[in-house]
């Protein structure tokens, strides 16, 4: 997968009507949960502009910032006397949709969806201010079936869902194999079978898929049943580093709250730095976190491998999207989308130069 390709290269044509198959980062469901709780502000503390600021993100290892900022009330202590109010989603299009909507104000998704908001919109309904995880993303295969690279031409490989991240990322990779595979019915030297990562798992069991390219815990509950990683997707990255997972936030908060959303900022800042100081701590958080959510915490013969995948961090890795933009176009999901203005780092630099951290590149994408 080559990473550095020409930026003009993507701002040139309008979206396709294949653009909506883009909305997913990981291909869960479409519910939303509210998450609201015991999130109160301090008694006394001072306001913010806005009363509350409301979030949105995944009950998933790669929203780990939120899932461990919310747990420990690290964003809460930055914003003061402004309430956050959290909301879970189990997709990219109804987090979207309820950016907005309104529903939430900031959230935490993968690429496609953000680029599909974004270009949807006329580039008019979001930013991308920030980064919060890399990686996190492999190839895992039955043994028996699969044992080398060249072994997984014919046979049948679940991703998230049509057009999702992870499909894209695998189309691409077929296809730099020499491979031909039709993007819409997934048919073709080898088989990509759109799977929910919920019953992927049984999938595999069953027989009916021979591995899958997917995010974590996925991938780590695949190895738990017998499966092998056969490739780990940031290896085919420079700096093993690509964009798994953005803060983005809506205009017009935006522009009406920028001090409501820098302490998010700040918070994300603080967050990674505790996940990344305190591995084991931030990931026990992490799986209480979901415990809530979900009824059920991730067994450490899953949540130990999945951890260890995921990269944390500040930077959105800008390049790496327009990148994975364009492994869309090759697949045949999408035209050339014209991806100007989709960042706004200027509050995010601001924090990071007031904690004494070097500034982050746009790649040339940013907001005028």
């Amino acid at each position: 997968m080559s990473a550095a390709r020409p930026l003009t290269a993507l701002r040139t044509l309008a979206v396709a009507a294949a653009l909506p198959l883009l909305l997913t980062a990981c291909g869960y469901g479409s519910d939303s949960t509210d998450d609201s709780g015991q999130h109160a502000a301090a008694a006394g503390a001072e306001k913010l502009s806005a009363d509350e600021v409301k979030i949105g993100y995944f009950p998933n290892l790669t929203h780990a910032t939120a899932l461990v900022g919310v747990q420990e009330g690290l964003f809460q202590k930055e914003l003061g006397g402004t309430t956050i109010k959290p909301l879970t989603f189990n997709a990219g299009p109804s987090e979207i949709e309820a950016l907005n909507a309104g529903s939430i104000d900031i959230g935490w998704i993968g690429p496609s969806p953000a680029i599909n908001g974004y270009t949807k919109s006329n580039g008019k309904n979001l930013r991308i201010i920030g980064g919060s995880a890399s990686g996190g993303v492999k190839l895992v295969v039955n043994p028996k079936k699969i044992k080398s690279l060249k072994d997984v031409e014919g046979k049948k490989i679940a991703t998230p869902q049509l057009g999702n991240t992870q499909d894209v990322a695998f189309l691409n990779w077929a296809a730099e194999q020499g491979w031909k595979v039709d993007p819409q019915s997934g048919k073709g030297d080898v088989s990509v079978v759109r799977t929910d990562n919920k019953i992927t798992p049984d999938a595999y069991k069953s027989g009916s898929i021979d591995g899958a390219w997917v995010p974590e815990p996925t991938a780590s509950k695949l190895v738990a049943e017998g499966a092998k990683v056969l490739l780990d997707e940031s290896t085919l990255w420079p700096d093993k580093k690509f964009v798994i997972t953005n803060m983005i936030v809506s205009q017009k908060f935006l522009k009406a709250h920028p001090d409501v959303v820098e302490a998010v900022l700040r918070g994300s800042l603080k967050t990674n730095e505790w996940i990344n100081a305190n591995p084991e701590k931030a990931k026990a958080s992490a799986n209480k976190a979901l415990e809530k959510l979900s009824g059920k915490a991730l067994p450490a013969d899953v949540i130990d491998p999945a951890w260890k995948s995921i990269t944390f961090l500040d930077d959105p890795l800008a390049s790496t999207l327009d990148s994975e933009a364009e492994h869309a176009v090759n697949a045949g999901l999408l035209k050339k989308p014209d991806l100007k203005g989709i960042y706004d780092l200027t509050l995010l630099n601001k924090v990071l130069q007031a904690e004494g951290e070097p500034t982050v590149s746009d790649a040339g994408l940013g907001a005028k």
